[in-house]
């Protein structure tokens, strides 16, 4: 694994090459087969991966794991480094914390914790990411249990931003860790915060006043609202290529990267803009997740019928197990909220129930009851010399290099390490 190709080499490459554009990926790291495919399609076409975990999908046992193989920060990286070697993986991965801070699990926001106390558990949280080596903290404290406060002060998010910097840097002293951490500040918020470009300017400008004073690490990233929104399985925002242009301008005036969150389910047309766009980096996440569902339920399909022929005996009970956890899941409650009628999950329509497993079947891969069925799928599918899972890796490959391709990321990798050689 090329390590020496640190993150803060990479983006600065990338923000400050005039001659060839770039926009790198981050991804959310939704199961195992994603890894593999992701690692895969990176070691074929040569650059490098950003994984960007939340602290839903990966944490700290304490905070009661993550629902990403019930991973906590050792187990997700033991996960990684075991594939790799699996493949003879030669090419350089990050571990990304994606929204990490105060009440961004959802128990947490859920119990309406004080401030003091979300506050030490986020600080627990990037210890814990610190000390398993993960390369880039996003310090978000946007988040707040008051369903009355849509929009945090920005001088409250400033405040939390650097106490949060400051508390991850001793983290980084204390132990010796020489190894330095880049930060990545800011969130997709579409009303206040960061939306207008003054606002997006002077909080750049306020950071860099004050890690400059106090002798800290200028954020890597900063995330700014392009527009993109998702909702379902769709990206309904308004990508705005104006906006999204002064803001990347604004970025590579202080040195630093735009970050664009929310980039699901985009068009190509719109891909291949963010490259004269300077836009540095997008995170794609649940659209993963979604790619890998309705892949399976392709499988169900053949698998359906080749039961009907008689063919298989024992078919499995994926597609009714998988159904009924994504929707007892209760994820999708943020999104579906007005149309769905929760006093009775058992009389939704065949609709909505498919809807929300395609929205939130991810979230369900690693419980046993799915895992199980998964499994059985893939045997009957054997028997049939179908590969069900190199499908299923398959399939989100091609997702990914739809990406590669509009991002101009193959080759991205040895042209990083020429450039700092």
């Amino acid at each position: 694994m090329k390590n020496h190709v640190n993150i803060t080499d990479a983006v600065k490459f990338v923000v400050n090459s005039e001659d060839e554009k770039f926009t790198m990926l981050g991804i959310g790291p939704m199961s195992e087969n994603f890894l593999r495919a992701s690692l895969e399609i990176s070691k074929e076409q040569d650059f490098p991966l950003m994984y960007i975990a939340s602290r839903n999908q990966i944490d700290a046992d304490k905070f009661g794991a993550g629902y990403v193989f019930g991973a906590d920060q050792k187990r997700f990286k033991e996960k990684i480094d075991a594939i790799c070697d699996e493949i003879d993986y030669d090419n350089v991965y990050y571990l990304c914390r994606d929204h990490g801070g105060p009440w961004q699990r959802d128990k947490e926001r859920n119990d309406h914790l004080p401030e003091a106390q979300a506050m030490e558990l986020a600080k627990e949280s990037y210890k814990e990411d610190i000390l398993n080596g993960f390369d880039l903290l996003h310090i978000d404290p946007t988040k707040d249990p008051d369903e009355m406060c849509k929009v945090v002060d920005i001088d409250v998010v400033f405040n939390r931003t650097v106490e949060l910097i400051e508390y991850c840097e001793q983290v980084r002293k204390d132990y010796g860790i020489e190894k330095e951490i880049a930060y990545e500040v800011g969130t997709e918020e579409t009303s206040g915060g960061l939306t207008s470009l003054d606002r997006y300017e002077d909080f750049i400008k306020r950071i860099q006043e004050y890690t400059t004073e106090h002798g800290l690490p200028m954020p890597l990233f900063i995330v700014g609202q392009t527009g993109t929104l998702t909702r379902l399985t769709k990206n309904v925002g308004h990508f705005d290529y104006k906006n999204s242009k002064k803001l990347s301008t604004i970025a590579k005036k202080y040195g630093v990267g735009l970050k664009e969150h929310n980039g699901d389910y985009l068009s190509e047309d719109k891909l291949m803009a963010h490259l004269p766009l300077g836009i540095t980096a997008m995170n794609v996440a649940p659209a993963f997740g979604t790619i890998e569902t309705r892949a399976l339920l392709e499988l169900l399909n053949v698998e359906d019928k080749f039961a009907d022929l008689g063919i298989i005996e024992n078919p499995s009970n994926l597609r009714e197990v998988l159904t009924h956890d994504s929707i007892y899941s209760m994820k999708w409650k943020k999104w579906l909220t007005d149309e769905v009628d929760m006093s009775n999950l058992e009389g939704l329509s065949d609709d909505t129930k498919e809807q929300i497993t395609e929205l939130c079947g991810h979230y369900t891969f690693s419980n046993e009851d799915v895992a199980a069925e998964i499994e059985k799928l893939y045997a009957n599918l054997d028997k049939l010399d179908i590969d069900g899972q190199r499908y299923v890796i398959d399939k989100l490959k091609e997702e990914m290099e739809k990406h590669v391709r509009c991002f101009n990321m193959e080759g991205l990798t040895s042209k990083i390490e020429k450039a700092c050689s």
